[in-house]
């Protein structure tokens, strides 16, 4: 059990990052102050500056949050029967669920990690669990035969990886676009490049496909 006044301090960054992540997500890193973000949080800023000292530690804040949630929700699916569904579940909360603040959150921190070192390294770290927990998923799903033993599964990791951020990017740039109506869409493509194709006798071809 946690001890209660832990327990407080984790609930009350949480609330800080929250309140963070909705200023950033309005205003942009660089226009959102840390004034701001204490009218946002409620508090003054001499108790917001206890717990993150600048706004570059409230940046690290929301991209640790970002990476454990991550990690938690592959977590959530290590243990799918189906690699076809696991990878449903992931994209629909990702990609679906998630708040407009979370997704516009996230193309902030892509932006900003092409000019900012120490937010690129950050985003690289999750960049880097996230593909390499793919390539686990598609690497556990070939030797079960669900999906062509034949694919490249870095490639098919990175190219996964970049349908998410195309997504993500257009949800946060275009209000028309939907990620529920295009995810169905965008699952069968993949289905229909990973799924393993059968010759008429029942048997896989060397390329995976019908001769």
């Amino acid at each position: 059990m946690r001890h209660p006044n832990r327990q407080r301090q984790s609930d009350r960054r949480a609330e800080i990052l929250d309140a963070a992540e909705r200023c950033f997500a309005r205003s942009g890193f660089h226009r959102a102050s840390m004034q701001d973000i204490c009218a946002e949080a409620s508090m003054s800023p001499g108790n917001l500056y206890r717990y993150f000292p600048s706004k570059e530690a409230l940046i690290a804040g929301i991209c640790e949050r970002n990476r454990a949630d991550a990690v938690d929700s592959f977590n959530q699916v290590n243990d799918a029967p189906d690699f076809f569904e696991a990878l449903a579940g992931l994209a629909q909360y990702h990609l679906v669920d998630r708040t407009d603040d979370e997704v516009s959150i996230c193309a902030e921190i892509m932006a900003e990690s092409r000019r900012h070192p120490d937010i690129a390294k950050l985003y690289q770290t999750i960049e880097n669990e996230v593909r390499d927990r793919l390539a686990a998923m598609l690497t556990r799903a070939a030797e079960r035969g669900e999906i062509r033993k034949d694919v490249d599964i870095d490639a098919v990791a990175g190219l996964l990886l970049a349908i998410g951020d195309g997504m993500s990017w257009r949800r946060s740039v275009d209000a028309k676009f939907s990620a529920e109506a295009s995810l169905p869409l965008v699952l069968r493509m993949v289905h229909g490049l990973l799924a393993p194709a059968k010759a008429a006798g029942g048997n896989e071809t060397k390329d995976g496909m019908k001769p």
